[in-house]
C-alpha cells in the first residue's frame, strides 16, 4: 500500500517532482564534472613533474639560485690557425659542456649528508649540463675585392657570397651515477633499445639517449656522438613511461665523466631523495635544510606550485571557482527541494489531516513525505549522473591540451628541450630563456567513488527536504487541519 500511495502522489505532482529532480540533477552533474576535471588536472600535474622528479622521488636538493648579474653564456676560445683549410677558408667547430649558470652546484659530499639523515630511504645525485656546439666557416678575406669607388662594400661581404656562416646547437645532458636508477629521473623512463648505464660504466665514454632525441637526430645504439668535445658511444635508448611527459634530458652519461668533461670537479646539481614514508617527508625536508642551510630543499607540492602555463590556470580555476560553484549550486538545489516539499505539505493540509483522522501516526506521515522526497532525490541523482557522465565523456572525446612550463630562468643559450623539442638560441652572452612547455592531453577520470558520492548527495538532498517537510506535516493536528479547510 505504501508503494502504491507513494507512486500515486508523485504522479499527481509531476511539476514539483520534475523541478526538484532537475535542480538536484544539475547540481550533481556539476559536482561530477568538477571532481573529474580536478582529478584530471592532478594527473596532468603528476605527468608534468614525473620527468623532473621520477617515480618515488619525494624531495629534491639543489644549489642556491644565482644572484643578478651572475653567470653568463658559453665562452668559445679558438687557437690561432685552428681549422685553417687549404683554400684559405677557416672552418671552426667547438663543443662546450656547462652547468646551469642560474643555479649553484652542490659539493658531492652533500649526497652522503642527505643519505645519513634519519627518515631518508634512498638518495641519488645528478649533474645537469647543457652541451652547446658552435660551428661555422669564415671565408678567405685576402681574396675579397677591394672597396670600389664611392665606398662600395667588397664582394663577398657580410651579406654577399662568401660571407661567414655560424650555427649554435644545444642539447641537455644529465650526469648520473651508473646503476643507481631507483630514485630520480631515470626511475620514470623505460628502456626501448640497448641497455641502461651499469655500475661498470663508471669512467667510460658511453651514453644513453632519449628516444625522441634519437629519432630527431637519426641516432641509434652503436652510434657515437660529440659530448663536450669527446666522442661517446650510445649504448641505450630510453623513453618516458608517460605518453604526455618528456624525459629529464636528451643524453645521460656517467656522473664522473660528466664532471670531467665539464671541468667542474666533484659537484652535483641535484640530489633526489626518497623518504621512508609519506608522513616523514616534512620531517626529512626540515632535517636536510638544517644539515645543509645553503641549499634549496623542495617537495613535489612546492614544485607543483611553481609550474606555470594553462596547467596551473586550470588547476586554480577548478580548485577555487569550480569547487565553490558546485557547493553553491548544490546548496541552492537542496534549498529548492526543501521549499517545494514544505510548500507541498502546506497545500496537502486536508489530506494529512484526513490520514491522521483515520489512524495514520506521525511517523507514518513523516515516512510518506520523506519517501516522496528521497524518490525525487534519486530521480535527480539518476539525471545528474547521466548528465555528468555525458559531460565527462565529451571532455575526454575533445581531449583538450593544456601546457605546463617551468618558471623563466636565466641560463646559457637554450637548445633542445628534454624530449628533443627545439628551444630558443641564447647566443654567446647568455640570455633569459624559458624551458620548452610540455603539452599534456587532459583526461577527466570517473571513479566508483565519484559515482557513489553522486548517489549519496542525491539521497542526502532528498532526506533533508523530506525531514523539513515531514516535520511540517507532523505538527498538523487532525481537527485543526480539517477545520482549516472546512
Amino acid at each position: 500500500m505504501y508503494g502504491t500511495y507513494l507512486r500515486r502522489e508523485l504522479a499527481g505532482r509531476k511539476k514539483q517532482t520534475i523541478i526538484v529532480a532537475a535542480g538536484l540533477g544539475l547540481a550533481i552533474a556539476l559536482v561530477i564534472i568538477v571532481t573529474a576535471l580536478s582529478g584530471g588536472v592532478r594527473e596532468a600535474q603528476a605527468q608534468a613533474l614525473e620527468s623532473v622528479y621520477g617515480v618515488g622521488t619525494d624531495l629534491t636538493v639543489t644549489g642556491a639560485q644565482a644572484g643578478p648579474g651572475e653567470g653568463g653564456g658559453p665562452a668559445f676560445e679558438f687557437e690561432e690557425g685552428a681549422g685553417q683549410s687549404a683554400d684559405g677558408t677557416t672552418t671552426l667547430s667547438q663543443s662546450r659542456l656547462m652547468t646551469d649558470r642560474s643555479r649553484g652546484t652542490l659539493d658531492a659530499a652533500a649526497l652522503d649528508t642527505v643519505g645519513s639523515v634519519e627518515g631518508v630511504a634512498a638518495a641519488s645525485g645528478a649533474l645537469s649540463l647543457t652541451n652547446t656546439t658552435f660551428s661555422g666557416e669564415m671565408p678567405d678575406r685576402s681574396q675579397m675585392t677591394a672597396p670600389g669607388e664611392g665606398g662600395a662594400p667588397p664582394a663577398g661581404g657580410a651579406n654577399g657570397a662568401g660571407g661567414s656562416a655560424f650555427d649554435l646547437d644545444s642539447f641537455t645532458v644529465l650526469g648520473i651515477a651508473p646503476g643507481q636508477d631507483a630514485v630520480g629521473p631515470l626511475s620514470a623512463v623505460e628502456l626501448t633499445e640497448g641497455r641502461v648505464l651499469a655500475a661498470s660504466d663508471a669512467g667510460a665514454d658511453v651514453a644513453v639517449i632519449d628516444a625522441t632525441y634519437a629519432t630527431t637526430n637519426e641516432l641509434s645504439v652503436g652510434d657515437t656522438m660529440d659530448v663536450g668535445g669527446t666522442e661517446v658511444e650510445i649504448v641505450g635508448v630510453v623513453a618516458s613511461t608517460s605518453d604526455e611527459a618528456d624525459t629529464a634530458a636528451n643524453v645521460y652519461i656517467p656522473l664522473d665523466v660528466a664532471q670531467s668533461l665539464a671541468g667542474v670537479g666533484e659537484v652535483l646539481s641535484t640530489v633526489y631523495v626518497q623518504a621512508e614514508s609519506s608522513g616523514a617527508i616534512a620531517t626529512v625536508q626540515a632535517a636536510i635544510a638544517e644539515e645543509l642551510p645553503d641549499v634549496t630543499v623542495s617537495s613535489q607540492s612546492e614544485l607543483a606550485s611553481s609550474v606555470s602555463g594553462s596547467l596551473a590556470s586550470a588547476s586554480s580555476l577548478i580548485t577555487s571557482l569550480g569547487t565553490w560553484l558546485s557547493v553553491v549550486v548544490l546548496a541552492v538545489a537542496v534549498l529548492l527541494a526543501v521549499l517545494f516539499t514544505t510548500s507541498g505539505v502546506s497545500r496537502r493540509t486536508r489530506e494529512f489531516g484526513t490520514l491522521k483522522a483515520i489512524g495514520w501516526s506521525n511517523g507514518r506521515v513523516v515516512g510518506q513525505v520523506a519517501g516522496e522526497s528521497v524518490v525525487q532525490g534519486l530521480i535527480g541523482g539518476a539525471v545528474g549522473l547521466a548528465v555528468g557522465l555525458a559531460g565527462v565523456l565529451a571532455i575526454n572525446l575533445i581531449s583538450p591540451t593544456i601546457s605546463s612550463a617551468p618558471e623563466v630562468v636565466a641560463g646559457p643559450g637554450a637548445g633542445a628541450g628534454a624530449g628533443g623539442r627545439p628551444g630558443g638560441m641564447g647566443g654567446f652572452g647568455g640570455a633569459e630563456t624559458t624551458q620548452a612547455a610540455t603539452d599534456i592531453v587532459l583526461q577527466a577520470p570517473v571513479t566508483i567513488g565519484v559515482i557513489a558520492a553522486a548517489v549519496g548527495l542525491a539521497i542526502a538532498g532528498g532526506l533533508i527536504a523530506g525531514a523539513f517537510g515531514g516535520w511540517r506535516a507532523a505538527r498538523l493536528s487532525p481537527a485543526e487541519a480539517l477545520r482549516s479547510v472546512g
